[in-house]
């Protein structure tokens, strides 16, 4: 007659997967409210008259919520433009980057060249120039141009995005030769090899140069301030800097506020709709 010892300690073992699972569930559900909270107080602030300022007490919701500071901005700025400028920028420069990003990585992961290994150092190298280094011969060269106070004074010298083909050359190191030598040797030119062999397997690579891409553009402060003049001219973030010193408000955080909750929703679209794909192409980049 046998007797086994292991059963008893089987529920054990599931009480205590339960326990860490419960207890890991509570701290990411901590973090989550900790890194929403910023926006949900974006949102209270911009229902609220005069934003949180006009109020020394704390509090979770306003007592009489009302889109006064939404009607209120947009009468007396030129918010919809702001906006329209934005995803222009944003969009535009985004969809230009990526191919440039996407040619410029095929062309460093799977073609021998002499000095190519140079010449990826020298990219890399880029990344740690600050853009003041460069922000006086940038807008020399845009004003040569004639493009300032112009959406292409944005978008064109952002085109070349060093982060963006370093991601495009690490993943797509990950396709096999083996598939594109076999495209060329049935008859396939470099450009159908890319198009109809390469590409189609890229779409995760693509959301992940799409959200980062958009992301960037659409919060790039720095570089539209400076090449941007007129009020009519300008993107988000730096008319949201105009707002805080307008004589027009009397407390400008309402209306400041009220703006950044509109500027938020573009982001959260973009990353919802490539969040899968954004997802697979981090984990195939082999970026931790």
């Amino acid at each position: 007659m046998t007797t086994t010892t292991a059963q008893p300690a089987q529920p054990l073992r599931e009480r205590r997967s339960r326990r860490r699972r419960w207890l890991l569930t509570a701290v990411l559900t901590a973090v989550a409210m900790l890194v929403v909270f910023p926006l949900y107080w974006m949102v209270v602030s911009a229902l609220t008259p005069g934003g949180q300022s006009q109020s020394s007490e704390f509090y979770l919701w306003p007592a009489a919520p009302t889109t006064e500071n939404f009607s209120e901005v947009f009468a007396q700025q030129p918010v919809w433009r702001w906006l329209g400028n934005s995803f222009f920028v944003a969009s535009v420069g985004t969809a230009l980057s990526v191919c440039v990003s996407l040619g410029a990585g095929y062309a460093l992961a799977k073609f021998r060249f002499r000095g190519r290994g140079l010449l990826y150092a020298a990219f890399l190298v880029t990344i740690m120039i600050p853009i003041q280094v460069t922000l006086v011969p940038a807008f020399l060269v845009t004003a040569r141009l004639g493009l300032v106070d112009s959406p292409w004074a944005v978008i064109l010298p952002t085109l070349f995005d060093v982060v963006g083909i370093f991601i495009a050359r690490q993943f797509l190191l990950g396709v096999p030769d083996a598939l594109i030598e076999a495209a060329r040797l049935d008859g396939a030119g470099e450009l159908r090899t890319f198009f109809r062999v390469v590409l189609p397997t890229c779409w995760p690579l693509v959301g992940v140069l799409v959200i980062l891409g958009f992301m960037n553009r659409w919060n790039d402060f720095l570089w539209p301030l400076v090449v941007l003049q007129g009020n009519e001219s300008l993107t988000v973030p730096v008319g949201l800097s105009t707002l805080t010193n307008s004589p027009a408000f009397t407390s400008p955080w309402g209306a400041v506020m009220a703006v950044a909750t509109v500027a938020v929703v573009p982001l959260l679209v973009v990353f919802l709709v490539f969040q899968r794909t954004f997802v697979q192409g981090i984990a195939s980049t082999g970026i931790k």
